[in-house]
């Protein structure tokens, strides 16, 4: 048996705003950084509809001054799989 861990998308969505809260940036500001011609994508990831896709984790790790593990937040209870 393997367990796999599992990103918890809400509690990520919830701790991307956190953090963004904490660095003193806005959504309109992060839209810039990323060149987003539309905030949707940073409300979805808030929202835990969405995650970023790795390189935009990659960005965003660094605009919040943080590692990408310390943005993901991962299930209490991972899953086990047959090897």
């Amino acid at each position: 048996m393997v367990t796999i861990p599992t990103i918890d998308m809400v509690k990520t969505g919830q701790h991307i705003m956190e953090l963004r809260v904490q660095a003193g940036l806005s959504v309109r500001q992060l839209q810039e950084i990323f060149g987003f011609s539309t905030p949707q994508a940073l409300y979805k990831w808030q929202h835990g509809t969405a995650l970023p896709t790795i390189d935009n984790l990659v960005v965003l790790a660094a605009v919040l001054g943080v590692k990408v593990d310390d943005i993901l937040v991962m299930n209490d209870s991972p899953m086990a799989v047959s090897a």
